[in-house]
């Protein structure tokens, strides 16, 4: 049976096919289907971790007890698991291990379009590179079986247009794998400096032996076309190229890229007249060839940044241009990303945008378009939990230098568990005076809506205990908390006032479900959701100041004849609009 599945459903796919018995990730895109598609099976315990470095940490515990166990996530969540990404490495696996690693060239979702191929030759760790949606399933089968052999974690990096692309994929029913016996092995697990010391010894030898199966893999396989043109691809970018090239190049396609298959490259340079990398974002490959003495073109030509398309490997390598349609460019109109109609963080960003003497430090999440117009109240967004370490760190040197701006720390609930509980730590701990803003939008919105620790469900929708905000923030020493609707700008201001005038460290928390939220029968009730009516302008009454565009609303319109308009199929009667109105000329549905 053949079903047409993406990269990410084809990976969820391979582990149950491949008998996984454990399976752990932290959302984030381009990875997030996979978990969400792992849960669908029973077979497999699968969990949403607080963090990637949870994830990982779990997925080697199941792999030393005996079990197939896979971690997924996006290329920056590896920065965050890299501590025991590295030392696995040495320690190696008892059941199978393979750790997902979802780059994202372009950043159509991310801060930085890191080449996590790096990470596996840093931390010595086997990787593979599929190229669609079939061999992402069948290199997960296979990368289990190299885990097993080699007694080494695999790394199977993506990207973006593997994740999200689908293709046809061959469906085959699942292998039961026994979970293998677990013998306490001290001088195995235990990454002691004098354990540490054998095992990197054993490591190094384990990639001679993985670079020997490199060279005889057929992951690693030689299409003959003509030979005028070689081209050393792997990944995504094999697609472009031959959809480039066709038959008028030979491919040495690599689905194994660590360690690279060196004798296999020196036969393949041999026999073609001109060698070609074909590779997105760094020279990964290209530097171990011309370090081997090759010549080769590559980064020279090709774009170090963003994605590779058929189209840029065209015209830089063939001077061959496609034809596009003419248009009017001064006709496109800009639609950058906003905050959805009825959002709940635009009230406080709202309130929060109108104190010039802050400084307000972001975070990942939905809330980043904090920093967007109309509204642009944030200042800094570096990585997952960096708003509460920066804020405390922008503080405390603004106030050594004699400089007394205050600073509000804005996070997400999600983000908030993942890494920002530490960050609060910090600012207790060191006598720190910043305002730590939390957006309990009751879910883990960016990413699609994933259930966390706060939301009191698991990844499979069954109830678990609810991580209490205001609890976790007394725990680690807060005295002063506020809980607020965001939507009530009276209360938001006043919110926001006190913690103006506070001398101590605090925190609010804004809590209102996602506008998205598909909102269980208690939320519903506690939110009186089923109350709220829409709103509307009365243009009699509207004056046409424009007052209403500065909340950022994409329901709101204007037009200089009329005034100020009201989408009614967007509109969720959230009446922030309402309230910054000054001649109440938006009012409700009746």
């Amino acid at each position: 049976m053949k079903k047409l599945l993406t990269g990410n459903e084809a990976v969820a796919r391979g582990a149950y096919e491949a008998g996984v018995t454990f399976a752990s990730a932290y959302p984030g895109t381009p990875s997030t289907e996979i978990l969400e598609n792992i849960a669908l099976y029973d077979e497999i315990y699968s969990e949403w971790a607080p963090n990637e470095k949870v994830a990982v940490e779990a997925t080697v515990g199941a792999s030393i007890a005996g079990a197939r166990a896979m971690a997924a996530m996006k290329h920056v969540g590896l920065n965050v698991a890299a501590d025991p990404f590295f030392t696995f490495a040495y320690t190696g696996v008892n059941g199978g291990c393979i750790i997902v690693s979802a780059d994202d060239p372009g950043m159509h979702s991310s801060q930085n379009e890191q080449d996590n191929r790096y990470f596996a030759k840093a931390a010595k760790v086997p990787m593979l590179e599929p190229s669609d949606s079939q061999e992402a399933k069948d290199f997960v089968k296979v990368g289990y079986e190299i885990s097993e052999k080699y007694d080494v974690p695999v790394l199977l990096r993506l990207t973006t247009r593997i994740c999200h692309s689908k293709g046809m994929v061959d469906m085959d029913d699942r292998k039961d794998v026994e979970i293998k016996e677990y013998t306490k092995d001290i001088p195995k697990y235990v990454a002691a400096p004098a354990n540490a010391r054998v095992l990197h010894v054993k490591l190094e030898e384990k990639l001679k032996e993985l670079e020997k199966f490199s060279n005889e893999t057929e992951l690693n396989k030689i299409e003959w076309n003509d030979k005028k043109i070689g081209i050393v691809t792997s990944g995504i970018a094999y697609q472009y190229a031959k959809e480039a090239f066709g038959k008028e190049a030979s491919y040495l396609k690599l689905g194994f890229t660590f360690p690279l298959p060196k004798d296999k490259i020196r036969d393949f340079s041999k026999k073609v007249e001109k060698l070609y990398v074909i590779e997105e974002l760094e020279p990964y490959i290209e530097t171990e060839i011309r370090a081997m003495g090759i010549e080769v073109t590559g980064k020279d030509k090709l774009p170090v940044v963003g994605e590779l398309n058929p189209d840029i490997i065209a015209k830089t390598l063939l001077d061959d241009i496609t034809p596009i349609i003419d248009m009017d460019e001064d006709k496109v109109v800009g639609r950058p990303p906003t905050m959805c109609a009825g959002c709940p963080h635009r009230g406080f960003f709202y309130e929060l945008s109108k104190k010039k003497d802050v400084v307000v430090t972001g975070d990942i999440g939905c809330y980043t378009l904090g920093a967007s117009p109309p509204l642009l109240a944030t200042d800094t967004v570096i990585c997952m939990g960096a708003s509460i370490s920066a804020g405390h760190g922008f503080k405390q040197a603004s106030e050594k230098n004699n400089r007394s701006k205050k600073v509000f720390s804005v996070i997400g609930d999600s983000t908030f568990f993942h890494s920002g509980i530490t960050g609060l730590l910090d600012i207790v701990y060191n006598n720190g005076n910043v305002t730590v803003v939390i957006l309990d939008n009751r879910i883990t919105g960016m990413t699609g809506h994933q259930e966390n620790p706060g939301t009191g469900y698991t990844i499979k929708g069954e109830p678990t205990e609810e991580i209490d905000l205001v609890k976790l923030c007394e725990a680690v020493g807060i005295k002063d908390i506020n809980i607020i609707n965001p939507l009530d700008l009276k209360e938001t201001r006043e919110a926001i006032d006190r913690s103006m005038s506070l001398d101590k460290p605090n925190v609010i928390i804004t809590k209102w479900p996602c506008v998205l939220k598909k909102m269980k029968a208690e939320e519903i009730e506690e939110y009186k959701l089923n109350d709220r009516k829409i709103c509307y302008v009365d243009n009699e009454e509207c004056k046409k100041c424009k007052m209403c565009l500065k909340v950022g609303c994409p329901a709101i319109s204007f037009d200089p004849s009329v005034g100020a308009i009201i989408d009614d199929a967007m509109c969720v009667g959230c009446d922030v609009c309402l309230q910054v109105c000054p001649f109440g000329a938006i009012k409700k549905t009746e």
